[in-house]
């Protein structure tokens, strides 16, 4: 039976290592590529570099598509609202998407399929997001996700290396399938334009990270013939605060579903091949099986976001402070490494692993004791990497709440960006209104005698704000406090959070095995 089939681009936006859009052509006369502007999505709260990003990669997307003879039919609406109208009016035999994990997704995806089953399309998913199937390395653990690194990477090491890449669709894989291109198409389905995404170009600075899946190709290929540096890479080497990003950049496209993780993976391994190189988890490799390593706990510990009935969160009595926290937003703590990180976070789009551990710290048990569940929704706006998964489960992690429970080891928010910048130029490119100052008073400017201010042309506490806290007093009563929601957890559950291996998923009915098979075929 020739179908008729739409492929769903949600996180996938590329056409390489893409085994569900390779499904949808297969048997196929008609494909529709579609992409829905979710308003659960796609809203106010998305930061404009992030909905800059987006544009930029459904225009590649259709660009690439174009090529094939085919085009990207972009909605607006909820997709249990689209879907219905969209079997209807194209006569859909076939729906065909990438296989998404986060909770939201999952919910969705339910009431699409049944939908579809409701109107006889057939749906098929494909696990290509991460590099391994996510349940698969659950049930290697006995059902439980596993909450150490070094566990994951005992079980990925018995599953063996993830699957290699596909490659993309050709012309010739395209032969004998139309996708119907009208007039009345190219305005109704178009890909949005800024202004509908509420984007002013006034408030946006330049584009250094341009979205789509050819500009990811192109810079992985870049990085990939620096062999030296990707076999030497050790993350915790790298600087949080160098003047050019010191790290691949390429977590946005991998975000986004431009680059294939298991493209990256393989290309990673073909560099290191009779090559000495560094390994998990600090190499490239390494970093892959970090976001692995959230992964599969995001989708094994229900409550994964929040604190409340999250089994592996240390239960913290945090502060609500909305003028705290809004000075941490805004960049404006008084303490320059802290305020300059934020404002190239709000800029850019993209801060340094090592900057999002500062700021994180600052933020919960550090200093300002403030949830982490405030920070992880800052985030989720502003960053163009913005992953639930990866989100919520560094927050855990760097508030000391979970997987990390060394809570007496704090960022000092002024001697840790001077390891890797004495001078300042980091704070100087992005708080231009200190770029005057010494060095020596660059990370302390309130320390600086009155006549450095006014040469500098900056006066502390009118022209920049004194510092919102006396770090070194708060970070010793925080860490009293944190000592304290330690000893409440092990006297609660009457064992520590750091031997606490897991918890057991609830035995699955028989259509989440069906399902969990057609996963793994």
């Amino acid at each position: 039976m020739a179908h008729v089939c739409i492929h769903w681009f949600r996180k996938g936006l590329r056409l390489h290592d893409n085994p569900a859009l390779i499904a949808a052509l297969k048997d196929c006369k008609e494909l529709y590529p579609v992409f829905i502007l979710d308003p659960y999505l796609h809203n106010t709260q998305v930061g404009m570099n992030r909905q800059r990003f987006l544009i930029g990669a459904l225009k590649d997307l259709d660009c690439s598509l174009r090529k094939l003879n085919s085009r990207l039919f972009v909605l607006r609406g909820k997709p249990e609202a689209v879907f219905p109208e969209l079997f209807n009016m194209w006569n859909v035999t076939k729906l065909t998407y990438e296989y998404d994990t986060e909770p939201y997704s999952l919910r969705r995806d339910e009431k699409v399929a049944s939908l579809a089953k409701e109107h006889g399309v057939e749906v098929i998913y494909k696990i290509s997001h991460t590099l391994y199937n996510i349940d698969r390395i659950i049930e290697e653990n006995n059902g439980k996700p596993p909450l150490t690194y070094k566990r994951l990477q005992a079980i990925v090491q018995n599953l063996g290396p993830p699957k290699k890449p596909i490659p993309a669709p050709t012309l010739e894989n395209m032969k004998d399938v139309k996708t119907p291109c009208s007039e009345k198409y190219e305005k109704k389905y178009s890909i949005p334009t800024p202004e509908e995404l509420n984007l002013d170009s006034r408030f946006l600075g330049e584009e250094l990270f341009p979205g789509g899946e050819q500009e990811a190709l192109r810079r992985l290929d870049e990085h990939m013939k620096r062999t030296g540096w990707v076999c030497s890479f050790e993350k915790p080497q790298t600087s949080p605060n160098s003047p050019s990003p010191s790290t691949t950049v390429l977590s946005p496209y991998i975000s986004f579903g431009c680059l294939s993780a298991r493209t990256f993976w393989w290309r990673l391994t073909e560099v290191y091949r009779d090559r000495k190189h560094s390994n998990p988890p600090v190499s490239l490799h390494g970093q892959l099986l970090w976001r692995e390593f959230f992964y599969t706990c995001s989708v094994g510990i229900p409550n994964f976001d929040k604190m409340k009935e999250n089994p592996v969160c240390v239960k913290v009595d945090w502060d609500t402070n909305p003028q705290y926290l809004a000075a941490w937003r805004e960049a404006r703590t008084g303490f320059p490494f802290i305020d300059a990180i934020m404002t190239q976070l709000r800029q850019e789009g993209w801060i340094h692993h090592l900057a999002r551990h500062a700021v994180a710290c600052f933020l919960t048990r550090g200093d300002l004791w403030i949830s982490w569940e405030e920070g992880q929704k800052v985030f989720e706006g502003l960053l163009l990497d913005a992953d639930w998964a990866l989100n919520a489960g560094n927050w855990q992690w760097l508030s000391a709440s979970a997987f990390f429970h060394q809570f007496f080891r704090v960022y000092s928010p002024i001697a840790f960006g001077k390891k890797t910048d004495k001078n300042g130029d980091y704070i100087k490119k992005y708080l231009p209104l200190l770029k005057k100052f010494p060095p020596q008073y660059i990370y302390e400017p309130w320390k600086a005698p009155r006549s450095v201010q006014q040469a500098a042309g900056c006066i502390v506490g009118k022209d920049y704000p004194h510092p919102i806290v006396q770090h070194e007093q708060i970070s010793k009563k925080n860490i009293q406090r944190m000592k304290e929601a330690y000893a409440k957890r092990s006297s609660d559950n009457n064992e520590s959070p750091i031997k606490k291996q897991g918890v057991k998923r609830k035995t699955p009915t028989v259509l989440e095995v069906l399902q969990k098979k057609i996963r793994k075929e």
